[in-house]
């Protein structure tokens, strides 16, 4: 009887201890559930505070402030070619601190390039600002050495441009009949507003490579140029070089449209003699010297080369570029060698030599147009 007492006191110790081991067990889990639930309220208190909060306008403003000060400031100072004979280039500002600029801009980019997306949630007025200090950094970037970690950046930056941004509608499932908010939109190159329409013109023929894409491009700059506003902005955003980026053999495709927006700009118009001497440098020149060596030259493509080459030659200080890079060489030749039935084109050869004092006699009336 003692030995089958003491088994069952063994007995109940047991049972004893395994009960307190599972009530210790079920008060660890319980602990742990009630610490999450704490957890998850507290993660979701401030994202529900948050959300009601209003985005401030006045920071967006505060930004374009900024940036079009950068931009006036910092950014339009791009390094240009002087008009000189020994083709020496004007710095305005010292290699380390363009070297700096440079950087700066290469940082941003990526980063700016993100901001189009949130633009269709943004105040339209806010979007020229953004999209002029996009512009003007491009532009730094002509001067400094390229930058292969931009490849992708300048490939999407182009295609957005050109595109427009749009968010679709969110799903609002509050009440029982869910209601699918409109899109919401950013247009930049087809936008309506022309500063803006301008600019990213501009960014697209400097980014995208897509013929179709440029051929579009060309086609709204020349129907922009048309207006006064078009013409002073193509100034205003010193154009000529993206211009000439695409003037040349390569882009033959294209160079019919390059060739006609330059022409718009050379219609009689108070823009006519700031848009010659943007053009009366020795990047322009070489450009152009370089498409008058290319064999068997289109020749509509020469005679609108030739119409801009005669009123350039009108200016006296010109006939040192001309030189420089021997287009009045050229244009002998090709004088010599054009078939008389080609009178626009002679017309407008004999002009330009005459204008260069390379021709005896009175001047033969230039030709505009046929």
């Amino acid at each position: 009887m003692e030995i089958q007492a003491k088994r069952v006191q063994a007995r109940l110790d047991n049972l004893q201890r395994k009960y307190e081991f599972m009530t210790i067990q079920r008060l660890k889990g319980s602990s742990h559930a009630a610490h999450e639930m704490k957890s998850l309220k507290q993660e979701k208190a401030p994202a529900s505070k948050t959300s009601k909060v209003p985005l401030n306008g006045q920071v967006y403003e505060l930004l374009t402030v900024f940036m079009d000060w950068v931009s006036d400031h910092h950014l339009i100072k791009v390094k240009h070619e002087d008009s000189g004979v020994d083709g020496e280039k004007l710095l305005l500002k010292s290699a380390s601190q363009k070297s700096d600029i440079q950087e700066k801009c290469v940082k941003l980019l990526p980063v700016m390039t993100e901001q189009l997306q949130w633009m269709p949630l943004v105040n339209a007025k806010f979007h020229e600002p953004l999209i002029r200090f996009i512009y003007w950094s491009l532009r730094q970037l002509d001067a400094g050495a390229q930058h292969s970690t931009m490849t992708s950046t300048l490939r999407r930056l182009g295609e957005d441009i050109f595109k427009g941004v749009v968010i679709k509608g969110v799903q609002d499932n509050s009440s029982e009949c869910s209601v699918e908010n409109k899109p919401k939109t950013a247009a930049f190159f087809k936008s309506s507003h022309l500063p803006l329409r301008f600019l990213s013109t501009l960014i697209v023929l400097k980014t995208v490579t897509q013929a179709d894409y440029l051929a579009q491009a060309f086609d709204s700059l020349c129907l922009d140029l048309k207006t006064d506003e078009g013409k002073a902005l193509f100034l205003e955003h010193q154009a000529v070089p993206v211009i000439l980026g695409h003037l040349r053999i390569s882009s033959k495709g294209l160079l019919s449209n390059v060739m006609d927006s330059l022409l718009q700009m050379t219609v009689e118009s108070k823009a006519l003699q700031p848009f010659l001497e943007a053009c009366s440098n020795s990047l322009f020149f070489r450009t152009c010297s370089m498409l008058l060596r290319t064999p068997k030259l289109d020749l509509q493509i020469l005679e609108k080369l030739s119409i801009i080459l005669q009123k350039l030659s009108k200016i006296k200080s010109n006939k040192k570029l001309f030189e420089l890079f021997t287009i009045h060489l050229l244009l002998q030749e090709l004088q010599r060698t054009t078939h008389p039935e080609h009178a626009f084109l002679c017309i407008n050869l004999n002009s330009t030599l005459f204008n260069l004092g390379l021709t005896k006699g009175s001047c033969p009336a230039s030709s505009t147009g046929r």
